[in-house]
């Protein structure tokens, strides 16, 4: 056995044993006595008994000290926000990020925000998102980040949902080159809502001035200047940290809890070992802070390992280049990026020779990490050849929070395998099952499960909704997480991931309900029936298609009606989903009790061989849907 094996399996034995010398990386405020409480409900739980602030960890041990720490670092950058599109680069160090988080936290508690409030965060990517981050943490306050891209529909549930004390905002983002203002969105989310916020903080940026509501709204620089430091809260171990929404199969997101004491062990852990990164390494992960990776890996693991941490505002292409990426690498020294496939395809298809990468010196960079997506195997052939560097694909979820199939380059780098993620990480039991929960013969597809216990860092359960986490993950083949993908391991341990096995789909990393799209163009007056499927994409891994059934006697133009729902679904859920194509159809196929056959209508779209579903009411139906299909988009 090599060294991951020997990891892995010791993992699996003794996960006390391994979690308990993980843990001393952290600084505990009490340390813990239980490891791990497997009789715990909804699920085991980690660390019961230990209290820690996870600021603390990330930003004042560096600055002053603490358990775990061989060296502090109170000068060395931090946080860099690089922003192609405003044109600056600007850099923090540990002493400066901490005292900048200090007097914000500060600023919420003269709100009223305190230990267990929650405070939504709809922000673009400027430093002040990940300092609204630590600021919560620094309070024991729980912080809710959402994707500046939701539309006021998506941020209203969520705000219904996670009823914040204070809402963080900002004037504007910028996408390329257009200035997007983010206030009116607010404004409209707010007055969908039910929950009224008490406060909202804006942060006015120089691209665009939001107008306050008076009485409501208050100006961030403002706030935070006549605000007095203060210092971390101790929380427990499993108390939250953070929600962070999710799409569930319904179009009522999943507001997936992350406790603190877990989550800083494993986040910890995962940098040396998974990543091969250290206290003073350059770490990279070009994601946003509305997704899991900006929580684990743009803000969290990083800091709390002591490394420098680039936050980067623009796209991979066309700000202003094809060379973005490495002028990131090149500008910053950075050792370990971590990104989406679909940002190297983009890279791959405005540069296909690379031509641009010459111009830029990347020999700091050791590894890419892609995830967030499967990576085809062309991808990832064309990255390792540009880069010269290994290019390792790995697989995990929100819910999981950390990687849970990876090559662990910090353990021991394995062999490459195209088209798979690689090996399960330590902690991880991945098993692949049949529709009775059995394990299938290697090789075979079947459900991705985790076998319980799970380890540190993974979901304890949903926010406000025990009883769905324990419908959604543990119900269907009990003493295992269903993760909802599917896919095989082979006869080495490599494990592959195939694709989704519900109706959740993922466009460029985002993972988006269908569900939710299916709302919207539902509503349309001319719609009877609809279904929103994700269809293949050579750029983003899979796109969402509309299908269509029109009420009796609708008279509309066809482009007309599509151009609505594309505008609708904008209008609602966002332009991330990149919701573009609708074709009309006389009719949906189902199964005889009236499930529309969204696996089947997905096979014909990517022109797949599929199984004629024994339950279907008229197989005729698939032919002429296959004919659609075919036809010009």
């Amino acid at each position: 056995m090599g060294r991951h094996a020997d990891q892995h399996a010791r993992s699996l034995s003794d996960p006390e044993g391994f979690w308990g010398e993980a843990a001393t990386a952290i600084h505990w405020d009490t340390a813990p006595t239980v490891v791990l409480d497997r009789v715990a409900e909804p699920r085991e739980q980690w660390f019961t008994d230990g209290r820690l602030n996870t600021c603390f960890n990330a930003l004042d041990r560096w600055v002053d000290g603490g358990d775990g720490v061989d060296e502090v670092r109170p000068d060395q950058a931090a946080l860099v926000h690089h922003s192609p599109v405003t044109d600056t680069v600007r850099q923090w160090t540990y002493r400066e990020l901490r005292d900048e988080v200090a007097r914000l936290a500060g600023a919420l508690a003269g709100l009223g925000v305190g230990a267990g409030d929650t405070v939504v965060i709809y922000m673009p990517m400027v430093p002040e998102a990940a300092m609204a981050m630590l600021a919560c943490a620094r309070l024991g306050a729980i912080h809710s980040v959402v994707f500046g891209g939701f539309a006021p529909r998506e941020l209203a549930i969520r705000i219904d949902d996670a009823r914040p004390t204070v809402v963080l905002s900002a004037s504007c983002g910028i996408e390329g080159s257009t200035v997007l203002p983010y206030k009116p969105l607010l404004d409209a989310a707010l007055d969908r809502a039910e929950h009224e916020p008490d406060h909202c903080v804006v942060l006015q940026r120089p691209q665009e001035t939001a107008d306050l509501v008076e009485g409501r709204d208050r100006d961030w620089a403002d706030l935070v200047a006549a605000a007095e430091p203060v210092n971390c809260t101790s929380v427990g171990a499993t108390d939250p940290l953070y929600v962070l929404y999710t799409s569930g199969t319904t179009g009522t997101p999943k507001g997936v809890v992350r406790d603190n004491g877990s989550h800083a062990v494993a986040l910890r852990w995962s940098m040396p070992n998974v990543y091969g990164c250290g206290p003073g390494d350059v770490f990279w992960a070009a994601s946003d802070v509305g997704w899991v990776v900006g929580h684990s890996y743009i803000v969290y693991a990083p800091l709390l390992t002591g490394c420098t941490t680039i936050l980067y505002e623009g796209k991979p292409v066309g700000t202003p280049d094809a060379a973005a990426f490495w002028r990131v690498v090149d500008d910053h020294d950075v050792k370990v990026l971590f990104t989406a496939p679909t940002a190297f395809r983009a890279i791959r298809k405005e540069d296909p020779e690379a031509t641009l990468l010459a111009e830029h010196d990347t020999s700091t960079l050791t590894h890419l990490f892609l995830a967030g997506e499967r990576t085809d195997p062309n991808t990832l052939e064309w990255a390792q050849a540009v880069l010269g560097v290994p290019v390792v694909d790995h697989w995990w979820q929100t819910e999981t929070g950390w990687p849970v199939v990876a090559n662990c380059v910090g353990i021991e780098l394995v062999d490459v395998k195209p088209g798979s993620a690689g090996l399960p990480v330590p902690g991880w039991d991945v098993r692949v099952v049949d529709v009775d929960g059995n394990d299938v013969a290697a090789g075979e597809t079947g459900a991705i499960v985790l076998r319980q216990p799970l380890p540190p860092g993974m979901l304890p359960t949903l926010w406000g909704d025990d009883q769905r986490f324990l419908d959604s993950y543990l119900t269907a083949h009990p003493g295992n997480y269903l993760t909802g993908d599917g896919g095989f391991i082979d006869t080495d341990g490599y494990v592959s991931i195939m694709g989704r096995i519900d109706d959740v789909i993922n466009v460029a990393g985002h993972r988006l309900s269908t569900g939710a799209m299916e709302e919207v163009v539902a509503a349309h007056d001319a719609v009877a029936e609809c279904a929103v499927i994700g269809v293949a994409d050579d750029l983003r891994g899979q796109v969402p298609l509309g299908l269509v059934v029109l009420t009796s006697g609708a008279d509309v133009d066809p482009d007309e009606l599509a151009a609505e729902l594309v505008a609708a679904v904008r209008a609602d859920i966002g332009a991330v989903a990149v919701f573009r194509r609708v074709v009309i159809v006389d009719r949906l196929p189902k199964t005889r009790s009236g499930k529309i056959l969204r696996r089947t209508m997905r096979a014909i779209a990517d022109g797949e061989d599929y199984a004629l579903p024994s339950t279907i009411d008229d197989p005729a139906i698939l032919d002429e849907l296959g004919e659609r299909l075919a036809a010009p988009a």
